[in-house]
């Protein structure tokens, strides 16, 4: 790949080879050379350590210092894909991923997705492309039949669902909706008095959230969680700090509760917490970004009761309903919440059918006025697959994480840290296999600590597999996620059986340090 200075004289552009910027039959030839790319890709992905293993700056290195003057082929960009890109890649698709939660990938999020890109269309109002604001409407009530949400979350019930990009901006607006509420009830001059609670364990989006609509960072609430009730909110514990705050002047605002936290998929007791909050008159977000998706399997739909006490819901269908990114489902009550404080109506954007307010703007429920056609992707997921399939491929995920926590309890060096909900399973080398004594002193404590780092690090250096960690009560644990589309039982057998490796390894190394 070269490239030249932009030193040229004006007239060499009018010389130079003119491009047509979209040919439909270059565009069907270039668009079928990347299909059988990306196929290949797929192909080969267990050729690919997991996790990449270059180092800081390496493509600089690989890639010119400036654009390039002149047109250059798809064959020769597919090649530095090839020969650069590919290899600065962390493969989230890999069946061999385990760590964080996947970004589930599917032949028909592909498809939608080329689709959504096809059409290009920028859906900031009904009139701007009709189709693309009713459809969201559909899904998104499609969405909360299979998730039985309480027919207040729909937009039959006054209710209703839009598609973001990510939890952040769904609470980002939510609690920025919450926010104009509550003061316009006890007065502007009230803003630094706003409290909002979460759990220690309640994912970091909370906290940024709380800084980006301007609440003061020390009115943050991260109230500590407890192995005793399996690391989910206490509301007793809720009701205390909420009671402390306000002996001391302060205004409860919103209530982050969690369905499934990101460390150990924790569940909060989603009735017994909306109780405290509506005592206090607070706003409840539900985040259930992963294990959301799980709710659409009746089996799993009880870890969701007690919704119908928030006033918004939020899930990922780009997590583990097979749905390439972007893709945040957000539902909310009171959709005149979200509008009241996120509306901007310029001239420039007026029109009919706006102003007869029987249409949805959905540039009134979100952050940016841009907005992607999301809703196209999500519905060919829906199509292509049906429930019975979605079902299936969730329960399937489940399944092979029983597979593996039965594997980890087989081997005494081992032990499940926290019980398993869903598809994750949390677990690390013993104490038992490490330390004799049941009573550990906090040396020994660092010390297991330090070698299960130590483990995961030995693991994810192989290349074979991908993990990530948590620490929760001090415990350093090594989460496997399952929850890759291309991930199969002998995938799961084969990262256990790496794991088995490297801990005797890791094991053997630290006997003969302690002897």
């Amino acid at each position: 790949m070269g490239s030249l200075p932009f030193l040229h004289d004006p007239l060499e552009n009018t010389s130079s080879h003119l491009t047509k910027a979209l040919d439909t039959e270059e565009f069907r030839k270039q668009g079928h050379m990347v299909i059988d790319f990306i196929a290949d890709y797929y192909q080969n992905i267990e050729k690919y350590p997991v996790l990449s293993r270059v180092e800081p700056g390496y493509l600089k290195k690989c890639l010119p210092e400036s654009a390039p003057y002149n047109p250059e082929s798809i064959q020769t960009i597919l090649q530095d894909v090839k020969d650069h890109i590919i290899p600065g890649l962390t493969h989230w698709q890999s069946p061999n991923f385990f760590a964080y939660f996947s970004s589930t990938a599917t032949t028909a999020g592909f498809l939608g997705e080329m689709l959504i890109t096809g059409f290009n269309v920028v859906g900031f109002n009904w009139v701007s492309s009709p189709a693309a604001t009713e459809l969201e409407h559909i899904v998104m009530d499609w969405l909360a039949d299979m998730l039985q949400l309480p027919k207040s979350f729909h937009f039959s019930g006054n209710g209703g669902g839009v598609l973001h990009g990510s939890t952040c901006e769904a609470i980002v607006c939510t609690m920025a909706a919450a926010r104009d509420q509550m003061l316009s009830r006890i007065g502007s001059e009230n803003l630094g008095k706003l409290i909002v609670y979460g759990s220690d364990q309640t994912h970091s989006t909370l906290q940024k959230a709380t800084q980006i609509i301007g609440i003061n960072p020390e009115n943050f609430r991260a109230i500590k969680t407890t192995k005793s009730t399996g690391f989910a909110l206490s509301p007793e514990m809720l009701r205390l700090t909420i009671s402390s705050d306000r002996a001391k002047g302060l205004v409860p605002l919103f209530l982050c509760a969690t369905m499934g936290t990101t460390a150990t998929t924790a569940i909060d007791p989603l009735g017994a917490l909306c109780n405290v909050a509506k005592d206090n008159g607070m706003w409840v977000h539900v985040d259930a970004a992963y294990a959301g998706s799980a709710c659409i399997c009746p089996e799993f739909r009880h870890f969701i009761d007690g919704v119908e006490g928030a006033n918004s819901f939020s899930f990922n269908p780009h997590k583990w309903l097979f749905t390439a990114m972007d893709c945040c489902c957000l539902w909310v009550k009171s959709p005149s919440a979200l509008i009241n404080s996120l509306s901007t109506n310029p001239e420039y954007l007026r029109n009919k059918a706006s102003d007869t307010k029987q249409v949805v703007d959905y540039k009134n429920w979100q952050i940016a006025l841009s907005r992607r056609f999301r809703a196209l992707k999500l519905w060919l997921v829906l199509r292509s697959y049906g429930v019975a399939n979605l079902r299936k491929f969730i329960r399937s995920h489940v399944k092979m994480a029983k597979i593996f926590e039965g594997l980890v309890r087989m081997d005494n060096r081992f032990e499940i840290v926290v019980p398993r909900n869903f598809s994750l399973v949390c677990f690390r080398i013993s104490p038992s296999a490490i330390v004799s004594d049941d009573h550990y002193d906090g040396e020994e404590y660092n010390m297991v600590n330090e070698i299960n780092r130590k483990l995961l690090e030995a693991i994810n250096a192989s290349g074979s597999v991908f993990m990530t960690h948590a620490v929760v009560g001090g415990v350093y644990v090594l989460r496997c996620a399952v929850g890759a589309t291309l991930t199969e039982e002998k995938h799961i057998r084969e990262a256990w059986k790496a794991v088995q490796g490297q801990a005797h390894t890791v094991i053997s190394a630290c006997i003969v340090d302690s002897a």
